[in-house]
């Protein structure tokens, strides 16, 4: 539900003219979501501009003159030709300097930048300046109600539980038959989410010895490779319950078959734990001391773990990104690396830490979700963390 009070407020206290939300064909999945639009197929351009202050202003479509009647204000003026659309954008305006927009300059943060150059250059045209809304978009995007947060501690459970189910899998199947694939394992795993009523966009990775080494590694026919007595094995999951507006769990753990976990591997994973209690330490004293805490700042703290254990090249991805009702969310990421993610962490969002060590014989990640609630506080879900190399015995 659109509230167009909460918008003002956060308007003025961004301490901006007004806030231009536009999107064409969906494009703009932000804007959508904050004016109420997710489930609507709307084929013409729209906007809605909202005032720091007064009643919010309409430009639609003559195909589609009903597609913003269930936001507040009444003034709605309906195009036909593309002149009326560009003279419609300037009245919109009229009178304001800064105008927030999804847009980042020079595309520095590519979640944000959903409104095309064009369209960014025609506002600016009327001399009025375009600021990103990428806090304003936090606030009202991807921040969770209690529905969501319930959804994503129940999730949370499913998956901690997934962990079990598939270590357990892999012995048996080891014991039974000497091996178990990647793909048997990740099917596995898809079934104990449809047991669970959960559903996500993609089936884990299941990465067995190199393989670990890729963050972003697929099995396929050709890779699909053996888990047997000896195999260093990476288990990235994530999935979120099957209902309109669930958010996701997302996690990572790493697991070695048999008694005696070699010491190239624990080390490795202890480089990677301590990289990530950092980062949750972080967290946890900005939130305690009140302070702001920005994105970059969590990547930082983990990253300068990992750099001065000597591994920097080896961490080749951000720390971690926000979670909502996509796995990689539209709030702020944990990221100083591939984008300066300057956006703070706010009360009730979700995000990731999961730093990683990538060599070519193996790879080793450990990721957590760390949810901070409407009070401040900070929970860090899907149980305790990982504080050893699982051991599969088989």
């Amino acid at each position: 539900m659109f509230d167009l009070g909460a918008v003002q407020t956060a308007v003025r206290d961004a301490g901006l003219d007004g806030w231009l939300l536009y999107d064409f064909r969906g494009s703009n999945v932000l804007a959508q979501r904050v004016c109420d639009l997710d489930a609507k197929k709307l084929s013409r351009r729209w906007f809605y501009y909202v005032p720091a202050e007064g009643a919010p202003l309409k430009l639609v479509h003559a195909i589609e003159p009903a597609a913003l009647d269930h936001l507040p204000g009444t003034t709605k003026t309906v195009y036909r030709r593309w002149q009326d659309l560009e003279t419609g954008v300037g009245e919109l305006v009229i009178g304001a300097k800064r105008v927030a927009m999804e847009y980042s300059p020079r595309n520095a943060n590519p979640y944000i930048g959903r409104v095309d150059a064009g369209t960014v250059e025609l506002v600016k045209s009327y001399r009025v300046e375009v600021v990103p809304s990428g806090d304003l978009i936090q606030q009202f995007e991807a921040t969770w109600d209690a529905d969501q947060e319930k959804s994503h501690f129940e999730a949370a459970g499913h998956c901690r539980d997934a962990y079990d189910v598939a270590f357990e899998f892999i012995a048996s199947e080891i014991r039974a038959k000497g091996s178990v694939t990647e793909a048997a394992v990740q099917a596995r795993i898809m079934a104990h989410f449809a047991e669970r009523g959960m559903v996500t966009y993609s089936p884990p990775i299941v990465g067995v010895g190199p393989h670990s080494g890729d963050p972003h590694y697929e099995t396929t026919a050709a890779s699909n490779a053996p888990v047997v007595p000896g195999s260093w094995v990476l288990i990235d999951l994530w999935a979120k319950m099957n209902r309109p507006r669930a958010v996701y769990a997302d996690y990572t753990r790493v697991a070695y078959v048999g008694a005696e976990v070699p010491e190239k591997y624990v080390n490795i994973f202890n480089v990677v734990a301590a990289g990530r209690d950092a980062g949750i330490a972080k967290v946890k004293a900005a939130f305690a001391a009140g302070e702001p805490l920005l994105g970059w700042e969590i990547d930082a703290a983990t990253r300068g773990v990992i750099e001065k254990a000597g591994y920097g090249d080896q961490f080749t991805h951000r720390t971690g990104h926000n979670i909502g009702q996509e796995v990689h969310g539209n709030g702020a990421h944990i990221d100083g690396l591939e984008t300066r993610e300057d956006r703070r962490i706010i009360p009730r969002t979700c995000f990731s830490i999961e730093p990683g060590i990538y060599l070519p014989e193996f790879g080793a990640r450990s990721e957590v979700d760390v949810y901070v609630d409407a009070a401040g506080a900070v929970h860090v879900t899907g149980g305790e963390p990982q504080t050893e190399v699982h051991r599969i015995i088989v």
